[in-house]
């Protein structure tokens, strides 16, 4: 059941509007970006064999779905997220590929999940979000059955994203009103310090905690990567009021930026994350 009246009130007006539709758009060219973190889930989804699995943020559904299929008819798979917008998107590819998955739009932080009903927790990027993680994280171990395992992927610092911030720096001078990031605050990097992501779990409740650094090569297509920049992040939400003219001039300059990480028909980066395991009191 869709709980439609979130307390994150600004993250649901972002993912509920622009960056919602954003997603749904590129939802092709973000899947392939982010595959390798969806493989790494899934080796822990196979070695866990769930009976029934929670996917926080699953946006779109390509996590919760890859578990679907790997799991067959032996597990209950639902995702939860946010975004109306990215909930219909996986409603809509679950129907397509045939696998009963629920998708539930709801804010995380507040919504009446069953209790003690899930064996298996993951995310993958999408649990940097929440205005009050521990709140968030307190009420996913409510929902987390004795045991339960959890484990998602969580970006670490913007230095050593670059590929993730190249746009911002790039605008900045054309875009003299891009806000900033604000360290700590819901977003990309909100968990970019490991202690930080420590004590949200251990002040909500989890036990055995373990945080490492992974690092995974990624890739779009070269053509994917201007409708990429003008759509997603800080610069696509700037570029919504933008007049014409400005739009051209910084989509030009920023484009000419990501250069470096272009090779013949593809862009390639390194991805910085944590890979975040914790457990719910047995």
């Amino acid at each position: 059941m869709d709980t439609p009246h979130p307390i994150n009130d600004e993250q649901a007006r972002l993912w509920n509007g622009h960056a919602g539709h954003a997603w749904v758009e590129a939802q092709r060219v973000l899947d392939r970006m982010l595959q390798p973190f969806e493989d790494l889930l899934m080796e822990v989804v196979h070695a866990a064999r769930p009976k029934r699995l929670l996917d926080i943020g699953c946006g779109t559904g390509s996590t919760t779905l890859a578990a679907a299929r790997l799991l067959g008819g032996a597990a209950r798979c639902t995702g939860v997220d946010i975004s109306g917008p990215m909930i219909a998107a996986a409603r809509d590819r679950a129907a397509l590929q045939g696998l009963a998955v629920e998708f539930v739009q709801a804010d995380v932080q507040a919504h009446a999940f069953e209790p003690a009903a899930h064996d298996l927790l993951i995310s993958r990027f999408g649990v940097m979000f929440f205005d009050d993680p521990v709140r968030a994280f307190a009420n996913l171990r409510h929902a987390a059955a004795p045991g339960a395992a959890l484990h998602f992927a969580a970006w670490r610092g913007a230095d050593e994203n670059p590929f993730m911030t190249t746009a911002e720096r790039a605008a900045a001078p054309l875009l003299p009103a891009l806000p900033a990031r604000r360290p700590g605050a819901p977003g990309q990097f909100a968990f970019a310090d490991a202690q930080r992501i420590r004590a949200v779990l251990e002040g909500s409740g989890w036990e055995a905690i373990g945080v490492r650094p992974v690092d995974a090569e990624c890739s779009l297509a070269e053509q994917d990567l201007v409708p990429y920049l003008k759509r997603l992040g800080p610069l696509g939400l700037a570029l919504q009021d933008a007049d014409e003219r400005t739009r051209t001039a910084v989509v030009g300059t920023v484009r000419a930026a990501f250069d470096r990480f272009v090779l013949g028909g593809e862009v390639r980066f390194t991805s910085a994350c944590w890979m975040v395991e914790a457990r719910a009191p047995a």
